[in-house]
């Protein structure tokens, strides 16, 4: 206990207890965490370590602070770095949800497929394979993601277990690895099949994500048109000098 309690900071693991509360339920969204003074009396610390709990507990995005109210639960948005080449799985396992997939449809694109990415023109020649899924984090949908994967590179990959990561099928079944990721985000209007999916009625922001994966200079392995929930998604960007 002795070498347990000076490796990890007390405000941190207070702020694990609060984290581990509002993902068993028992703090749902909407409700009000510990304030300082209750932090204060329930652990016996002081008040800039109740005041690090906190903070901590929300820069996870785990509950919102509004002045003169007091902390409270929020529906969890999931970080997405523009800067990582990071599937869905590994996001939201890292976030620290249980992702699963829903496979909607699938086809053959026999003409190829292409589009234009961050100013430029990527293609795929064809046969490329088409996969619709629906990605959800502990059952609750989150993005409506549409790839196609250049079957040139993948033969046979239809026949795969869709329902993991393409990342790994990629590299387990056919050693490839996605080196770069080219992607594009704008703000979209969702259609009432989107809508449908997602559980929701009425208007609701997206973001619509567009991007291609090269497993070799100039070599397109897939590329995506997808969209995800712009109330569940909080895209981040570090960038220096050039």
């Amino acid at each position: 206990m002795g070498s347990e309690g000076t490796a990890i900071p007390k405000y941190y693991r207070i702020s694990r207890e609060i984290v581990e509360r509002i993902r068993m339920g028992q703090l749902r969204p909407g409700m009000k965490t510990p304030s300082e003074n209750e932090l204060i009396r329930q652990y016996g610390i002081s008040n800039t370590t109740a005041r690090k709990v906190l903070c901590e507990v929300e820069a996870e995005g785990w509950c919102t602070r509004i002045k003169g109210k007091g902390t409270f639960v929020g529906e969890r948005n999931v970080p997405r770095s523009a800067r990582r080449i990071l599937g869905f799985t590994q996001n939201m396992v890292e976030a620290g949800f249980t992702p699963s997939t829903k496979v909607v449809d699938t086809s053959v694109v026999e003409e190829g497929y292409g589009a234009v990415i961050c100013g430029r023109r990527c293609t795929m020649s064809g046969p490329v394979f088409r996969i619709r899924r629906l990605r959800l984090a502990d059952g609750v949908a989150m993005m409506i993601e549409e790839r196609f994967i250049a079957l040139q590179f993948c033969p046979g990959i239809e026949k795969e277990d869709f329902t993991g990561s393409l990342y790994d099928i990629y590299e387990r079944r056919y050693g490839l690895h996605v080196f770069e990721v080219r992607q594009m985000l704008s703000a979209t209007a969702l259609d009432d099949e989107t809508q449908r999916f997602f559980g929701l009625v009425g208007p609701a922001p997206a973001l619509r994500v567009e991007g291609a994966a090269f497993c070799g200079k100039e070599m397109v392995l897939e590329m995506e048109d997808s969209v995800c929930r712009g109330d569940r998604y909080r895209f981040s960007v570090r960038a220096g000098p050039e």
